[in-house]
């Protein structure tokens, strides 16, 4: 197991502190992370701005920080359409020119997304494009020499048996499973038991927490509140409603040996001041070597991937 940290959560996205990329390598490897993620998007890896001088100066710093750039993010959603226009092919471009990025920095893997519901009753033409295009890529990164990571964020493939399912479509063996927590515990399914299915085939996961905000809006004839969905908070690792603990016995059970990244990506407890990630970060780095080194007892049940 290496945990890396990943760029984005010194980007600014949602008012935290910023940093470049070369600021942001010199911080992982003062947190004591050994390895990052770069998210493939400006404000840090945009294919607009980084060429081959600008990426040998950030594998330079990287090395003289004997830090391991390990992912690059892609950002990407394949089922986005509209007539004339071919996004697919666009995506996959911008995909294969952050693989070739990432040959040029030494990174092992790019992390794709697979694409929204275009329409509740378009699931076969949304499967179709996104494993099509997943499978591209894949095999244009088995040509640089680069991993192809999917991520279980987007609509396409959510549900963890659907994931499966589409990692099974795919069948390419330069496609590999990132899979994380966050979206099987929003949906109420078993960690353990789908992390340990699954971390045969995975190359990385990525760890983030949040409390759950139940929400409610005053309905005044009825003297009375409405539910509302919940809304969520990012909080330091180990404080929210994921079950990390079942996560990684799971993830030990499977013989999972990758990458852990953890992420900062939305408005954080104790606001986005450089000072507040920093110790999050830090924190977040102990919350990962106490899970990995705490022994677990394995559960006896076989499983099949």
């Amino acid at each position: 197991m290496i945990p890396l940290l990943f760029s984005v959560s010194y980007a600014g996205l949602w008012g935290q502190h910023t940093l470049d990329l070369p600021a942001f390598l010199r911080k992982a490897a003062a947190l004591g992370y050994p390895a990052v993620e770069l998210m493939g998007k400006r404000p840090h890896l945009s294919l607009l701005d980084c060429g081959g001088d600008e990426l040998a100066r950030l594998r330079d710093i990287a090395d003289e920080c004997r830090l391991d750039i390990a992912t690059i993010a892609a950002y990407n959603d394949f089922t986005v359409n509209q007539p004339g226009v071919p996004f697919p092919e666009i995506q996959i471009a911008y995909i294969r020119g952050l693989i070739v990025a990432a040959r040029q920095l030494g990174a092992k893997q790019v992390r794709l997304f697979t694409g929204a519901t275009t329409d509740p009753q378009a699931m076969q033409s949304d499967w179709t494009t996104c494993v099509q295009a997943v499978r591209e890529c894949a095999r244009i990164g088995a040509g640089e020499g680069v991993v192809i990571g999917v991520q279980n964020h987007h609509d396409i493939g959510i549900s963890t048996a659907s994931y499966v399912e589409f990692l099974h479509d795919v069948d390419h063996p330069n496609c590999r499973a990132m899979f994380d927590p966050w979206s099987p515990a929003l949906l109420g399914e078993d960690l353990r038991h789908w992390a340990r299915v699954l971390a045969p085939r995975m190359v990385q996961t990525t760890f983030a927490d949040y409390i759950r905000l139940p929400r409610y809006t005053y309905l005044n004839g009825l003297i009375n509140y409405q539910s509302l969905p919940d809304a969520y908070r990012a909080v330091p690792l180990g404080s929210g409603f994921i079950d990390y603990p079942a996560f990684v016995a799971g993830l030990r059970e499977g013989g999972f040996d990758g990458y852990v990244a953890y992420e900062m990506c939305s408005p954080l407890r104790g606001g986005g001041s450089e000072a507040n990630l920093d110790q999050t970060a830090q924190d977040g780095l102990a919350y990962i070597h106490s899970l990995f080194s705490h022994v677990t007892p394995a559960e006896t049940n076989e499983v099949t991937v």
